[in-house]
């Protein structure tokens, strides 16, 4: 079994549709669970729909509303071109918008909301569904995500649920060798429609592979693998070939946009690869995320914006047993977690990348020490084997940046990162410079 996630750029089109099915059936593919995101900018525009009814504007979120049914009644004309198959197919996908409008007759709830949310993958899987058994005439089973993603009382994945409740789905269809199945979109412990948060569908991914003991997962994108810096920035960036579990986990969480941060503990625990190809692109090789590491002390830079940096200081910290635990205590009452941390005699810096609580968690420091806080602050992150770091190559990181006003450095904690915490304005500078000291030779 293997699984293969798609995003919604690979599906983002009839175009794109139909490369997407001939991928899933290339012959040496064995039996496979296809997991699919919503098409490019549904989601955004189901978020912005939400948004529109619980500012109480019903007229501006039906007109949005159809205007989204318009787009995917052309896609479905494209992708679908003899006219019963795509009337059946519009009559489905009208459905599914329906159940978006009937929200629109009173106040918009939560739960309402992950309704509306979660239409963008059942779409899309229609549409893939009907054109691989319809159009192309090929086998293909559509598995409800619905019937086996489950989150427990905590919020996080039911791992036993799931594994239990999809050998259940699949059961009935021992001779099938193609499944196709929605990402991002699951039910809460209670029951309830809900979602594994914006980039799900990898978690999608790696939670169905690890449930159904795959022996590789595949994320689908429109880039060719993780590169060793942020593309966007930083000219001549690389794809990087391999990286082991503990390293992609690390540039997923300080920045790294193809992969989702949750999306590789599954698959780690598992021992299953995780394989990033691109779709526009399927014979590159992409990047091989698994067990083992290569030899290069630093693979890849990573940027992290959004980050406050907080300063704790006390005159009473010297020696002051239990003042650390006195200040977690206070982050871990307000469910805010904490990204980098540095200590001196008298003071405590770290780092948090969600600030909604950040008053509250002031007035109960400052209780008990001075607190300064700085704003607008980016993790650089520097992940590779450092272990086997003989030749200096953090010490080639610092020298790249002797140019940059460096707010914090966390150097040890983890066999596998190093971070350094710049201000915002600085992190073009900082990635340029990193590339070229590390990686340009």
């Amino acid at each position: 079994m293997k699984v293969l996630k798609f995003g919604g750029t690979s599906v983002g089109s009839a175009q794109r549709m139909r490369e997407v099915a001939e991928l899933i059936h290339a012959p040496h593919l064995q039996r496979r669970i296809v997991v699919l995101s919503a098409m490019s900018g549904t989601t955004n525009a189901l978020v912005e729909i939400a948004g529109l009814l619980f500012a109480g504007n019903v007229a501006a979120a039906t007109a949005n509303v159809e205007t989204l049914r318009q787009r995917y009644h052309a896609v479905a004309q494209e992708l679908l071109p003899e006219p019963a198959v795509a009337d059946e197919a519009i009559e489905h996908l009208d459905q599914r918008f329906q159940s978006i409008l009937d929200l629109t007759s009173a106040p918009l709830s939560a739960d309402g909301e992950r309704v509306i949310l979660a239409q963008g993958e059942l779409l899309s899987t229609l549409l893939v569904h009907r054109y691989v058994t319809r159009i192309l005439g090929r086998p293909a089973v559509l598995l409800p995500a619905l019937e086996f993603m489950r989150l427990d009382v905590d919020d996080e994945p039911d791992a036993a649920y799931i594994r239990e409740h999809l050998a259940s789905t699949l059961a009935p269809y021992a001779a099938e060798q193609l499944f196709i199945t929605q990402g991002y979109i699951c039910r809460s412990a209670q029951g309830h429609i809900d979602n594994l948060k914006r980039g799900g569908s990898d978690y999608s991914a790696s939670l169905i592979g690890a449930a159904a003991n795959a022996e590789e997962i595949q994320i689908w994108t429109d880039i060719d693998g993780l590169h060793n810096n942020d593309p966007r920035i930083v000219k001549g960036t690389y794809p990087i070939r391999e990286l082991s579990f503990d390293e992609a986990a690390e540039l997923a969480y300080f920045g790294a946009k193809i992969l989702h941060p949750s999306s590789v503990l599954p698959a780690r625990q598992h021992g299953i690869p995780v394989r990033l190809l691109n779709t526009m692109q399927p014979e590159a090789p992409g990047t091989l995320i698994s067990a083992k590491t290569g030899a290069e002390a630093i693979k890849a830079v990573a940027a992290k914006d959004g980050i406050t940096a907080i300063n704790v200081k006390s005159s009473r910290m010297l020696l002051a047993h239990g003042f650390l635990r006195t200040i977690f205590e206070v982050f871990e009452r307000y469910r805010t977690s904490i990204d980098m941390i540095t200590t001196s005699e008298v003071a405590v810096s770290l780092t948090i990348d969600d600030a909604t609580r950040l008053p509250l968690i002031l007035d109960e420091l400052q209780r008990f020490a001075s607190v300064e806080v700085d704003e607008n602050q980016t993790i650089i992150c520097l992940v590779g084997n450092l272990e086997q770091d003989a030749h200096g190559a953090a010490n080639q990181a610092f020298a790249a940046l002797k140019d940059i006003a460096v707010r914090m450095i966390s150097y040890g904690g983890s066999p596998n990162n190093i971070s350094i915490l710049v201000h915002t304005n600085d992190k073009t500078r900082a990635l340029q410079a990193l590339n070229a000291g590390l990686f340009q030779r």
